[in-house]
């Protein structure tokens, strides 16, 4: 699946990730390959992908919105 993380000021990321862990309002949650569609509130945190080359990177954010459509996550971060 693809990602991309956007601040108002840049692209941090974006590439085909197999997972993406991010820190939801009530606790974080993991997003996989042909997850349901869905949107939620993301509060200060870490974002953790798993990229395709099975490294893990991780992105410090301080809140946001997130969308899964269409087998692709677009994290609206701060």
């Amino acid at each position: 699946m693809k990602i991309e993380i956007v601040t108002p000021d840049s692209t941090i990321y974006e590439g085909e990730v197999s997972l993406a862990q991010l820190p939801g309002l009530d606790g974080s949650f993991e997003i996989l390959n042909h997850h349901a569609a869905m949107i939620a509130a993301l509060k200060k945190g870490r974002v953790k992908v798993i990229d395709s080359k099975k490294d893990t990177l991780f992105f410090e954010i301080n809140g946001g919105v997130m969308e899964v459509l269409n087998n692709r996550i677009l994290v609206l971060a701060e």
